[in-house]
């Protein structure tokens, strides 16, 4: 478990590097921000967290809510990672074993499919931003 926290962390300094911004799409499940790991304190942190890079200008937020209903890869962490060269995108899939890289060109078009998909179930940045701000409250 230490590993996958170390590495989110060298992530995480990817997108805050000086002065360098890295585009980037979150979109997250509502279920994932009602659940409150580590307690309400740091719910409240976490969240406010989000919050704040939600409006850094090449960071776009993105929530499914409850009542978007079932939708594709439910339940498992992808991120999918791509540039200026369609052929090195990669996606990382974080499982219970670890995590699995995927990069053929079969793959990535299944996964920009589903990406597509969760993108068009989800609220609107503002929207979203503003279920979030609600959540928080509420805590």
């Amino acid at each position: 478990m230490e590993h996958r926290a170390s590495f989110r962390i060298k992530r995480q300094a990817v997108l805050f590097r000086g002065g360098e911004q890295v585009p980037y799409q979150a979109i997250i499940h509502e279920a994932a921000l009602h659940m409150g790991f580590g307690g309400r304190d740091v719910a409240k942190q976490q969240l406010t967290h989000l919050l704040k890079v939600s409006e850094y200008p090449d960071i776009s937020l993105h929530v499914i809510p409850f009542d978007a209903g079932g939708y594709p890869g439910a339940g498992q962490p992808t991120y999918y990672v791509h540039g200026p060269v369609p052929q090195l995108d990669t996606v990382q899939l974080d499982q219970s074993h670890g995590i699995t890289l995927l990069d053929a060109e079969a793959q990535l078009d299944k996964y920009r499919k589903v990406l597509d998909r969760l993108t068009t179930l989800s609220l609107i940045e503002l929207q979203s931003r503003s279920l979030i701000h609600n959540i928080v409250q509420s805590l």
